[in-house]
């Protein structure tokens, strides 16, 4: 199966807001690096986000390729864009994701509001893949990543992990219709054989391509699964 697609987006990721007062950053333009970068391991760092193309998949396919590159950078807001091209094999080729390099080692109560707005579009859905924010959290300062939160912003026929799954094979939610920022979302639960996974996906398999939102509200829904008090922000990324 041959695989083409054009992936653009922009996303505004205000500094993590503690409980205590911050002092407010600067918003500044930068110089990034806006050249096309298709290694199978290439990063860009820019700010307090680092661009990587993630290809650990790559043997799987017969041919193919994928292509990233920043666009800009003001403040805590950037935008980059990417264009695949893989034929043939199965599962996963790329995982090309922006990593947020800055909150990291947080503990989550002290953690007031995650403001973020994401804007992105795609140019083929005939693709399996997802458009999600992933958050991964841990016990302790450099530890290993213990639980993983991921807000769906779109399903192209992946689907989340879970614990359970229907006589047809569709994954079950561990709750339904959940009001959070405006839209409802199924909540999934699974295990990966590393990390707890909790997925909220829009229902109605809905894709939302403008999404505004406070990213400390679906954290604090797992509140009765996570210890915020010994939990601590251990990585997250935009893919």
């Amino acid at each position: 199966m041959r695989s083409f697609s054009k992936f653009a987006s922009i996303v505004l990721l205000a500094p993590l807001v503690f409980a205590a007062p911050a002092k407010e950053l600067e918003l500044v333009k930068r110089q990034v690096d806006t050249s096309s970068h298709c290694g199978q391991w290439d990063a860009v760092t820019a700010g307090q986000y680092t661009l990587f193309l993630d290809q650990w998949g790559l043997s799987g396919a017969s041919s193919g390729s994928d292509c990233a590159s920043l666009t800009s950078l003001s403040g805590t807001t950037i935008a980059w864009k990417n264009t695949w091209t893989w034929v043939g094999g199965t599962g996963v080729k790329s995982f090309t994701n922006i990593a947020v390099n800055s909150g990291l080692n947080q503990r989550l109560s002290d953690i007031s509001s995650i403001p973020s707005t994401w804007r992105w579009s795609q140019s083929n859905s005939n693709v399996v893949a997802d458009v999600a924010y992933d958050l991964f959290t841990s016990s302790s300062s450099g530890g290993s990543a213990q639980n993983e939160i991921m807000i769906w912003l779109a399903n192209y026929n992946a689907g989340p992990i879970s614990a359970v799954y229907n006589s047809d094979g569709t994954p079950q939610p561990k709750a339904s219709n959940v009001n959070l920022e405006g839209r409802t979302w199924n909540l999934y639960f699974g295990f990966n054989g590393v990390n707890n996974v909790y997925s909220f996906l829009p229902t109605g398999n809905a894709i939302v391509t403008s999404f505004s939102a406070d990213v400390n509200v679906f954290i604090k829904v797992c509140l009765h699964c996570l210890d915020r008090r010994r939990q601590l922000i251990h990585g997250w990324t935009l893919e």
